[in-house]
């Protein structure tokens, strides 16, 4: 657990918790100009159930998260939670479990279309507000040899990346074309989660 805290438009006007380790969306919040804690999920994540929808799933995996981090959180604080994952045709793709499990998600993503969904959730114990919420993004992705898939992997950054890969990172060279949110690729959809914590008093200016 940390604070931490940057320049920015926004203010934090009551307590607020992460409830994730991700550096990514501490990074957006930060460049926000909020003052937040991080509280990761000690829980793993649950794998999907078959046939189960896409936008559900993240959502479920969202409010797990800050269910389990409520538990532990300070009186009177608000959490956020988010989760994101990459679906092609309908099929979920979490974070790779070996270098070979991601070596097949980019195969399979390489040169198609997908999806980028994530389930997000806004508490605040104290006064029993929920905000539960979802963004989808489109990602084309470019083609691009075997080879150069191994060398992207033995990077290890697509290992704790969901479908592989880091728009934001080296791995951005694998991606041709973005609809939709940019930032909830990277992890977080921070138009559509700013709005709500404003509308929820949590956040100020």
């Amino acid at each position: 657990m940390h604070n931490t805290k940057c320049p920015g438009p926004f203010r934090t006007a009551v307590p607020l918790i992460l409830a994730s380790a991700s550096p990514r969306r501490q990074d957006m919040l930060r460049a926000l100009g909020l003052e937040f804690q991080v509280i990761p999920a000690c829980e793993p994540e649950p794998a999907s159930s078959p046939g189960e929808e896409p936008v559900e799933y993240a959502m479920m995996v969202a409010r797990k998260k800050i269910q389990e981090v409520a538990r532990r959180a300070p009186s009177g604080a608000a959490l956020l939670a988010a989760d994101t994952i990459v679906v092609l045709n309908g099929e979920i793709f979490g974070k790779p479990c070996s270098p070979e499990h991601a070596f097949s998600m980019l195969s399979r993503l390489m040169g198609n279309t997908h999806q980028v969904i994530t389930g997000c959730c806004i508490l605040q114990p104290s006064l029993g507000r929920e905000e539960a919420f979802f963004a989808v993004s489109e990602v084309r992705m470019g083609y691009f040899s075997h080879d150069i898939l191994e060398k992207y992997i033995a990077t290890g950054e697509p290992m704790d990346k969901a479908g592989a890969y880091a728009a934001q990172g080296s791995g951005m060279f694998l991606v041709q074309e973005i609809q939709g949110s940019v930032s909830n690729v990277i992890g977080l959809p921070v138009t559509e989660t700013v709005q709500r914590l404003l509308a929820m008093g949590i956040v100020g200016i």
